[in-house]
């Protein structure tokens, strides 16, 4: 196993344009919203995003519920310093949740929404992540994960993808980690699934392509990609079951 592919620190640095840039974290951010289920500007709502990256799915949040609150666990103090910076109305905590040290005393059991998108393929024990997360979670939050589903590109290996997932195994997963799977699917055909399909065949070229060297930056081939399948990977094109990518939305018990 290669350590650097579980470098966060290392990929946010050369990683973070590209992220903000790629189609299918536009297509998860809307489905993650709808799924969430809160009303109006969130007023009420305390928002935990586990394994928060760089910071753009909490900036997507607090866009879309201005009046939430947002609490951001991430592994890498890199993202946790970019987040920060891209958003301040929101609170970054770095935490490697594989370890079961509780939470601090004022977020125990703080979140009545949380969102864990794009994490457990990275993980070798993703109950672990799961179970650990919950003592931030008051009983009855409502989780909305997403996973990749379909091939593996060499892409995702060079990212740190240990499998992607099956509906039925994600089911498997939240039950086993303490949570009520509501609604387990695969969504993302035809478009979705087209996408994937670039980067699979793109292979060891697209990590040059993205940027992901020292002093890289995106290829005009690679951005001009992700412009097209920004307009066609949108949730009311791509909702047939079938597709690639994983969504569910579970209770915390």
């Amino acid at each position: 196993m290669s350590a650097a592919r579980d470098d966060w620190n290392q990929h946010w640095h050369a990683y973070s344009e590209t992220a903000e840039q790629n189609p299918a974290q536009n297509y998860r951010r809307e489905l993650i919203m709808s799924l969430l289920g809160i009303a109006g500007t969130g007023e009420g709502a305390r928002i935990l995003d586990i394994g928060s990256g760089q910071g753009d799915m909490a900036a997507a949040l607090h866009r879309q519920f201005p009046a939430a609150r947002i609490v951001g666990l991430e592994l890498s103090q890199t993202g946790v310093d970019i987040s920060r910076r891209k958003v301040p109305q929101a609170r970054f905590v770095q935490k490697d949740l594989l370890d079961p040290s509780p939470p601090s005393e004022d977020l125990r059991n703080w979140a009545n929404y949380a969102v864990c998108s794009e994490v457990i393929e990275h993980l070798d024990g993703p109950s672990r992540l799961l179970m650990n997360a919950r003592a931030y979670m008051e009983r009855g939050c409502s989780l909305v994960l997403t996973a990749p589903g379909g091939p593996m590109s060499a892409f995702d290996k060079h990212i740190g993808h240990r499998k992607h997932w099956q509906h039925r195994e994600i089911e498997q997963l939240l039950s086993e980690a303490g949570y009520v799977p509501e609604v387990v699917r695969g969504v993302g055909f035809p478009f979705f699934n087209l996408y994937r399909c670039v980067v699979i065949l793109r292979g060891k070229k697209l990590i040059e392509d993205v940027g992901l060297g020292p002093h890289a930056s995106t290829s005009w081939t690679a951005r001009a990609a992700m412009a097209v399948f920004n307009v066609l990977i949108r949730p009311n094109l791509n909702l047939s079951r079938g597709g690639w990518q994983m969504v569910a939305r579970a209770r915390a018990v």
